[in-house]
Parts: C-alpha cells; structure tokens; sequence
C-alpha cells in the first residue's frame, strides 16, 4: 500500500452559527462539478447537538472556503424521536438519480450516556434531503441489542451492500459506562430494508480494542478495500481487504497514514472517507477531539 500526503487542514467551526458551534465530524464529499466538491460533516451546538452542515471546496485548493451552509442539512428530530439530539450524516449514495443521505441518530441516555440508529434522508440533485422516516431503517434488534451507528453504503443493481458499525455490549470501566463495538456486514435490495445476520467485518484486534467505525469502501480491480477507525488508546485508522466484501482480512499496517508529530491531528486520527477523483484517491478525515479541531485531507500518493 503507498502512503497518503496530506494536504492539511480544511475546515473547523468557530462558531459561525448557532447551531454550528465546534467539531466537524465524519466528513463526506460530493461531486458537485470539476474539482468543485461539497463536504458534509456534523457540527455541534452548545447543548452538544449534531446536525449536518457542509463547506464548498475545490479539491485542488481546499483550504479556500467557497461556500459554507447557513442551516443545517440534517436538523435534529421531535422530541422522543431517535433523532432528537443530534442526526449526524454518515454516508452519501446514488442511485438511478436519486441521493441517499445515511445518518446516525442520536438519544441521550440514564443508564448508559447515548443510544445510536441509522436513519435516512433522500433528495434529488435539486432537490434538498429530506427525512423520509420519522423513525430508523438500521435500530436495535433481538439480535443487537444495544446500537448501531456508522455505515457505509454501496449500491448495485444485483445488492445493495451496508458496513455498519454494531455495539457488542456495555461495561464499566474507571466508574463509567463504556461501549464496545465493531463493523457488522448487511445487504438490501432498495437500500431502506435492511437484511442483518450478524456478519461480522471487521473485529477486535485483541482485548485491548473496544471500538471500530466509520468504515468508508472502494471495489476496484476486483478487490473490495475498506479504510476505518479502531481505537484502544486512541483512534487510528486502519486498512482491511476482501474478495467478495463480506470476508476481511485486516492489514492495519498497510493503511498508509496515522497521527502528525504535531498539530490538530498529533493525538488521534479516525473517520476516514476515501474517494477518487479523476484518477486519484483522496481521504478526508478527523484529528484531534472527535472532530473538534475539524476536517483534514490526504491524498494517496502516485509513487
């Protein structure tokens, strides 16, 4: 695997808006046209709400801003709905025309602090998104019985294919709640119901590793490649392959990338989105916070 060149830091709020006041977590790109892309990413307010917003960048340039969303992509659901404290983009599909805006919703917890489902917002090219369920398509199960968050969405006309991430379990840990989760595997044929049989991904390295996500996937060359997040100490991003996408074998050693000596992305890196674009690939990603020193992005090197 070659390694990747970041190109720096991209954008990171400073409380622009109400509603934008710190992070920009999980990025996604669009396409708009030639090197123009649309960055989604989750915002926080000062309650610690997500929502979604987007910059404008050319790809080519990207610490130049063009444009930078006045309200929320994705606001945050009624009261009682598993939206209704933060509704976090997490994956961008498109099908036959139309866009699907994946994304994680979010419930303050009593026992636990948070509980997480997947829910889905489409839109047209001119068309904003819009929820089309006031509930999740990807909730807790008989099967799962805790949460699931993260995905990543790839259609098709045989399958649609969903990488999601799937909490094992709570336990305490120093007197307080902590998760465990990995990156489960589930397959559709419209992209809204979901068939899970608790295909596990990508697992637990060892009993030091509590938590993988934001798996982001490439089929190229006959290959399936996935870039995701895993953390024990803290967040790194990771490198798996596979021949038929359901299978992986992890190479962790061949992601290419991992923290700077110095900077908003020295302590952690995580949430990783790859994608290509005339003939390169290129990742966004987060550093330091969980997204609170903001987006960055690499591209993987030619030699």
């Amino acid at each position: 695997m070659k390694a990747w060149k970041k190109r720096g830091l991209v954008f990171c709020p400073d409380q622009n808006f109400g509603w934008m006041q710190t992070h920009a977590a999980v990025p996604i790109a669009e396409r708009i046209e030639g090197d123009l892309y649309r960055i989604y990413f989750s915002t926080r307010d000062a309650a610690n709400r997500s929502r979604t917003g987007y910059v404008v960048i050319d790809i080519q340039k990207p610490q130049a801003i063009l444009e930078l969303s006045e309200n929320p992509v994705l606001d945050i659901g009624a009261l009682g709905t598993f939206d209704d404290s933060g509704a976090m983009a997490t994956w961008l599909a498109e099908w036959n025309g139309q866009r699907y805006l994946y994304y994680i919703g979010w419930n303050l917890g009593v026992t636990v602090p948070f509980r997480n489902s997947i829910g889905l917002a489409m839109g047209s090219p001119t068309r904003d998104f819009e929820k089309i369920y006031e509930g999740p398509i990807v909730d807790r199960t008989v099967r799962e019985p805790h949460f699931c968050a993260s995905c990543c969405v790839i259609p098709g006309a045989d399958v649609w294919r969903m990488w999601y991430l799937s909490c094992t379990g709570w336990e305490v840990r120093d007197g307080r709640p902590s998760h465990h989760y990995h990156i489960k595997y589930a397959e559709s044929d419209d992209g809204v119901d979901w068939r899970r049989t608790g295909q596990v991904a990508i697992d637990f390295e060892d009993s030091q590793e509590y938590a993988i996500s934001r798996p982001s996937v490439l089929y190229e060359g006959g290959l399936w490649r996935m870039w995701y997040s895993h953390r024990g100490a803290a967040y790194r991003i990771g490198y798996a392959e596979s021949e038929n996408g359901i299978d992986w074998s992890r190479r962790d050693a061949l992601a290419g990338i991992s923290v700077s000596e110095t900077g908003w992305d020295s302590e952690m890196i995580e949430y990783p989105h790859v994608f290509q674009h005339d003939g390169q690939t290129f990742m966004l990603y987060n550093g330091n916070g969980y997204g609170a020193t903001g987006v960055g992005l690499a591209v993987l090197e030619s030699q």
